[in-house]
């Protein structure tokens, strides 16, 4: 297959498509958390991937490792020209506010709270530190893959992963709501239990 896509066969390419496409676009939305930017992730890393088709060796196993690279890089640019964006229109003058309903609509879903939650404390971590959570935690490569999808050593992967893991099991904590005692004292008033009667 390697020697394949190294050659410019068009076939073995789209087998790694069709391979490959999925577990890119999951990587891609766990970094992202954005299904449509997710599928521009997945787009830009395969035609990436046909530019620097002749980079892979031509002897090794799968080709996953490098599109999820691929997949990362393209991610962090993606990220980039969003910022830029974003900058350049909030200099633009603005017209009349349109009230949004997005809120609304996300607060009736059942599990907005714990999805903020895990969004807030993704977003504490280092980019390094998602985007190694992603590849090992999430699309299930092992250290060495990560490692070769980075080009980053072993060793910076499990520290990164580790790390990312403290943090996350930290920030994981729901909020104290009003009204709670902090220390070994419970709230004023416990939750009902419901007996046989």
């Amino acid at each position: 297959m390697r020697k394949r896509i190294r050659a410019g066969d068009h076939d073995a390419f789209a087998e790694l498509f069709d391979a490959y496409a999925r577990s890119v676009y999951n990587h891609a939305y766990r970094l992202t958390g954005e299904w449509t930017v997710a599928e521009e992730v997945v787009s830009l890393t395969f035609l990436e991937a046909w530019r620097l088709r002749e980079k892979p060796d031509e002897a090794g196993g799968s080709l996953r490792p490098w599109l999820l690279g691929i997949a990362t890089n393209v991610t962090r640019n993606t990220r980039r020209a969003a910022r830029r964006h974003a900058a350049a229109v909030s200099r633009l003058p603005r017209d009349e506010a349109v009230e949004d309903f997005a809120e609304e609509v996300a607060g009736r879903v059942d599990d907005a709270a714990r999805l903020d939650l895990v969004r807030t404390a993704l977003a504490r971590l280092r980019r390094t530190e998602r985007e190694v959570l992603a590849l090992c935690g999430w699309s299930g490569l092992d250290y060495r893959a990560a490692a070769e999808a980075l080009g980053v050593p072993v060793g910076t992967v499990r520290s990164r992963l580790s790390r990312a893991r403290t943090k996350l099991a930290k920030h994981m904590e729901p909020p104290r709501t009003r009204g709670q005692m902090k220390g070994d004292r419970g709230t004023a008033v416990g939750p009902v239990k419901e007996g046989n009667r």
